[in-house]
């Protein structure tokens, strides 16, 4: 038995619509009251690089929860690294900021999808 054609579009964003729904709005994935660097307190500044920050943390650990194959785990988790280290070369300039997690994001989103796609394959839930 398999998915309809868009059913894995639709598990995957359920999936994010109802996570995302328990976020808090205008609040970053952080405290902010410990923001140091200059790209922190630019997200601290800002609802639209809050909303931002907490969309993509929220992404982060769906993508988290996904089984992944030996290696797959320390692998999302290099990438994470490297995109706040990326993200860390904008400072306090918001538009870098907005492009930086747009990008992130739109990464994210693909990734989950993939990996959706390939667990229901595994299962043997889909084609």
């Amino acid at each position: 038995m398999g998915f309809p054609q868009n059913g894995r579009r639709f598990a995957v964003a359920a999936t994010i619509a109802l996570i995302a729904a328990g976020a808090p709005a205008n609040a970053a994935s952080f405290d902010c009251n410990k923001a140091k660097t200059a790209d922190e307190k630019a997200i601290c500044s800002s609802a639209t690089l809050s909303d931002l920050d907490t969309q993509m943390a929220t992404l982060y650990g769906v993508r988290m929860e996904i089984p992944m194959l030996m290696g797959a785990r320390g692998a999302a988790r290099d990438a994470q690294h490297n995109w706040l280290v990326q993200r860390g070369t904008c400072g306090g300039n918001k538009a870098c900021l907005v492009q930086s997690y747009r990008q992130r994001i739109a990464e994210l989103k693909q990734t989950i999808s993939d990996a959706m796609h390939d667990y229901c394959v595994r299962i043997g839930i889909c084609g």
